[in-house]
């Protein structure tokens, strides 16, 4: 799993899926998240509604939900790495600003002004190989929200209205969807085009992962008004199969139900408060571990957001 240079313990990065066992991951944090911030300076429509709504969530109750997420990685000894902390800036969610396909990490080309969210996880990136390195040119936008590899395919959520540039919400381009197609031939590459709003958090598709989730070996957590095509939503109904999907509703969405952590394909770590999913998941023989984790999903991101796996069994 990981060979030693220089001192340095190397990762030897392998992300083939969703679901395989867990070994290392980046988690990110709530240290230092900063004040709340200005409407004009926020990033999704679901974050603008409880900065006005003075429901914003607070430091500590979230540094409180992501140590217990914390807890339960390390419960099933999974290697866990943080970010360096930086003064006044919210770092919570890793997944954003880099992903792995098989044994490469991608920079995100993401949002400029997160950009040193990245360099704050140069610890982890010093233990990755150079060559293993990409970053992808600068037309390519791309976050790893909206990005799954999934055994033949690498599933990819995407936007491309002629309005591309005025939706904030849309974080990956059809430039993307070419670039990861060209950086992984033998692959399957299925684009997805996700609904997206400015204003309204309840028809807006952040990522892929906020109305979509591959769990276990072959199921599904998805939400139809998600995907602004309706035969790419069908495509993954009989992917999967309608027996092996749980459909959510559109507050179910909202509240991020689709965006849970595998950490086997036999554990799924989701949110304590999402009650009907994790009945069924239960009953569909999946170890449930429950975290509290509503007051990051005030930021229209949750427990899958907040991490960057590195390496999967």
């Amino acid at each position: 799993m990981v060979i030693f240079v220089k001192n340095i313990t190397m990762l030897q990065l392998n992300v083939k899926d969703e679901t395989a066992t867990l070994k290392a991951v980046v988690l990110g944090t709530a240290a230092s998240c900063g004040p709340v911030p200005k409407v004009t300076d926020a990033y999704d429509p679901k974050s603008v509604e409880h900065i006005l709504a003075g429901t914003y969530p607070t430091e500590t109750d979230m540094t409180k939900e992501m140590e217990a997420f914390a807890t339960v990685l390390e419960k099933y000894n999974v290697q866990v790495f943080r970010p360096e902390i930086l003064e006044d800036c919210n770092q919570i969610f890793s997944r954003d600003i880099a992903f792995v396909i098989e044994d490469k990490l991608f920079h995100a080309n993401i949002l400029p002004d997160r950009e040193r969210e990245f360099e704050a996880i140069v610890h982890v990136l010093d233990r990755i190989a150079p060559e293993k390195f990409m970053r992808p040119p600068e037309e390519v936008h791309i976050e790893g929200g909206d990005v799954m590899p999934w055994n033949d395919y690498i599933f990819i959520g995407t936007y491309t209205g002629e309005d591309y540039p005025n939706i904030i919400t849309a974080r990956t381009n059809k430039e993307a969807v070419t670039y990861i197609t060209e950086q992984f031939p033998d692959k399957k590459v299925k684009s997805f085009e996700l609904r997206k709003s400015n204003t309204n958090a309840k028809e807006n598709a952040l990522h892929l992962d906020c109305c979509f989730q591959p769990i276990g070996k072959d199921k599904a957590i998805l939400h139809k008004n998600g995907f602004l095509i309706e035969e790419e939503y069908n495509w993954l109904v009989n992917y999967f199969g309608v027996e092996n999907i749980f459909e959510i509703t559109k507050e179910e969405m909202y509240n991020m139900y689709s965006n849970v952590f595998s950490i086997s394909p036999k554990v799924v770590v989701s949110e304590c408060s999402f009650t009907r999913l994790n009945t069924w998941l239960r009953k569909q023989g999946f170890v449930v571990e429950e975290v509290p984790y509503a007051e990051i999903a005030k930021q229209e991101g949750l427990l899958r957001c907040s991490t960057l796996p590195l390496i999967r069994e």
